[in-house]
């Protein structure tokens, strides 16, 4: 199983950047950023945030070892052949180590503040299909033409070629209808938030709908999320217990957090995310509980 980092970006950037290279050099399997412009909540606070894609760059000529990636991308804010000549520059800044993540959108605050169009669900899923597409054709081919509701290539380049010979695309969805078929598809890696019994539930979604377009559902790889608090202290723990955070998440001592993980194992996952914004009050704190979480909890399964 890899383990991932999944950096928050309303940190100074020279927080953000001695968070990679530690994780970098301390042996994490990946670095990831998320792509929103300011924080979610009603009112927004006035919180500076760096934007993903230009800091992930920045970490790509500064790190050696770890995959990056935009945890995930949202198709509202970029046309995909710009994000594909994007993601082609990153990698190979990279030496080959980007992973595409790209999402249907959703932060309704965001596309407001910034004029950005929001459409419908169904068509934002029917928007990330097609984007699907472009990306790979762009990546993919020396030229590329695609006629699609939404976007349109006529006899487009895209070069130079990213590192990889297939730049990995990871599709963060959940919704069984009609997202995880786009993932089925489209998807070399498949990402959800999700504790081990909902992850096992979407997956068997997932393998239904490769079975239903005759692809291996193996072919995919597995990637889930949640926020980790981790203490050895019980009157912490208890209030945090108290007091848990709205996503899923993970409260525990090592021993439980390890067993946590075991049941991941058990249902096949192969990547797993941790968020940093839990993992300590500054970044003394933080750097301490990832190499905790790495040597504590973590090593069993790599």
């Amino acid at each position: 199983m890899r383990f991932v980092i999944w950096i928050g970006t309303e940190q100074t950037w020279p927080d953000v950047r001695a968070t990679a290279l530690a994780a970098d050099s301390t042996g994490w399997d990946g670095i990831y950023l998320a792509d929103h412009f300011m924080p979610a909540e009603e009112p927004p606070p006035a919180s500076p945030r760096l934007e993903a894609w230009t800091a992930l760059a920045a970490l790509a000529a500064v790190t050696d070892k770890a995959r990056l990636g935009v945890l995930v991308s949202g198709n509202t804010y970029r046309h995909p052949a710009v994000l594909a000549k994007m993601a082609a520059t990153t990698d190979l800044i990279s030496e080959g180590r980007l992973v595409l993540g790209l999402g249907a959108g959703w932060q309704e605050s965001e596309h407001e503040a910034y004029g950005i169009e929001l459409p419908e669900v169904s068509e934002r899923l029917d928007r990330l299909d097609e984007a699907c597409e472009v990306v790979r054709l762009l990546l993919n081919e020396e030229r590329s033409s695609f006629e699609g509701r939404y976007y349109v290539l006529r006899d487009a380049p895209c070069e130079p070629k990213p590192a990889q010979a297939h730049l990995p695309l990871l599709l963060g969805v959940t919704g069984e209808r009609i997202a995880l078929r786009i993932a089925a598809r489209h998807a070399d890696i498949w990402n959800a938030w999700g504790l081990p019994e909902l992850i096992e539930q979407k997956t068997a979604v997932l393998g239904r709908h490769c079975e239903a377009i005759g692809r291996d559902p193996g072919e995919i790889e597995h990637s889930a999320q949640a926020l980790v608090l981790m203490s050895g202290d019980p009157e912490r723990l208890e209030q945090w217990r108290s007091h848990p955070p709205a996503v899923p998440h993970a409260i525990g001592t090592p021993p439980e957090l390890q067993a946590l993980l075991g049941r991941y194992h058990e249902i096949g996952l192969d990547e797993f995310v941790v968020s940093d914004r839990t993992l300590g009050r500054d970044l003394s704190e933080r750097r301490e509980t990832m190499q905790h979480l790495l040597e504590e909890v973590a090593a069993p399964f790599r």
